[in-house]
């Protein structure tokens, strides 16, 4: 069993959602995720596509459940003393695959071992391990404190609802079907006057069109600056759905930089250069406007990077004209235009 301790917290996350061009999509969700030793669990999980049991859509009572069954202060959920550390985004079946670990007590500390990929009620260890995670040995006290401050009304605020401002009313309404599909909320209206501040507290991202000047836009932010209500504000780029989805998509996330995986992302004639801080896969899509302003769009690439900064070959077809990229991970999302 491990000697030294590890530290335990906990912070905003979240699982990315999107519109494919191929007519589907991927749900957001908003979750705590557990920071060990200062970084991500779900880092050290290169290529996964999870969520924890601590999502901020479920029912009270069930988040308040998930809480306590990580203090132990319920039976483990699974045989041999097993929890469910990450699970499937879209649902909560066992049958797509978990990560699951063995949690006990060692007198006052916590420990975490025997991590798994579980997709039935046993894990079998030697063929699923992750026999290069844990085990974690936490304090008691640092552990019990992080999660006894979600029952205590201390849950990260995760507000997932966008107003939108524009005046192209048609394509208003097209992307606020499509948030609404992947789960974030949207409302369209022309300005934010004369709206209660209690009202302003439930969006997390405020996005505008091309149409709106600026002095609409001022007018927009000092209202939401007169409720003490901070949000993110998003210039949409071109009137492209799915575009204009992952720009809110990266405006809603929380997370600090140091703790996302992918931080940073250029793009001109010849290539895009990607920045990520921990091995994952990544998806570049380019996204094109012709001379008639319509869309075309095209898939450049598609795979696991390791940690670090590179480069990725664009064809100049593909982001000829007014273009741009689309970079993403399972937890984050980064646009930009293509320079020319």
């Amino acid at each position: 069993m491990c000697a030294a301790y590890a530290t335990f917290g906990l912070a905003p996350a979240m699982r990315a959602g999107g519109v494919l061009h191929d007519g589907g999509y991927q749900v957001h969700r908003d979750f705590v995720d557990f920071i060990v030793d200062g970084r991500p669990l779900l880092f050290r999980l290169s290529d996964l596509d999870a969520v924890s049991p601590l999502a901020s859509d479920v029912p009270p009572a069930i988040f308040t459940a998930q809480v306590r069954s990580l203090l132990l202060e319920s039976p483990a959920p699974l045989p041999d003393g097993r929890y469910v550390v990450y699970g499937c985004p879209e649902c909560e079946d066992l049958a797509c695959g978990a990560v699951t670990a063995v949690i006990r007590q060692d007198g006052e500390d916590f420990i975490w071992r025997d991590f798994a990929w579980q997709t039935d009620e046993h894990a079998d260890l030697d063929l699923n391990g992750y026999h290069g995670i844990g085990p974690f040995r936490f304090r008691g006290a640092e552990y019990r404190t992080a999660l006894n401050a979600l029952l205590n009304g201390s849950a990260p605020d995760t507000r997932r609802r966008v107003l939108l401002i524009g005046a192209r009313v048609a394509v208003l309404a097209k992307l606020a079907a499509a948030l609404r599909t992947i789960g974030v909320g949207a409302d369209i209206a022309h300005d934010a006057d004369g709206v209660p501040a209690d009202e302003l507290r439930a969006y997390g991202a405020v996005a505008f069109g091309h149409a709106i000047g600026e002095r609409d836009r001022a007018a927009v932010r000092r209202a939401f600056e007169e409720a003490e209500v901070p949000v993110a504000y998003v210039d949409g780029l071109a009137p492209i759905v799915p575009l204009l989805v992952a720009q809110i998509e990266h405006a809603l996330d929380q997370g600090p930089v140091a703790r996302r995986r992918l931080t940073g992302l250029t793009a001109a004639d010849g290539g895009a250069d990607i920045e990520v801080t921990s091995a994952c896969r990544v998806t570049l899509t380019a996204y094109r406007l012709d001379r008639l302003s319509r869309t075309h769009t095209h898939d450049v690439f598609d795979g696991v990077l390791e940690p670090g900064r590179h480069r990725v070959a664009l064809d100049a077809g593909a982001v000829k004209g007014r273009s741009y990229i689309v970079a993403r991970t399972s937890g984050s999302v980064l646009v930009t235009a293509v320079t020319h």
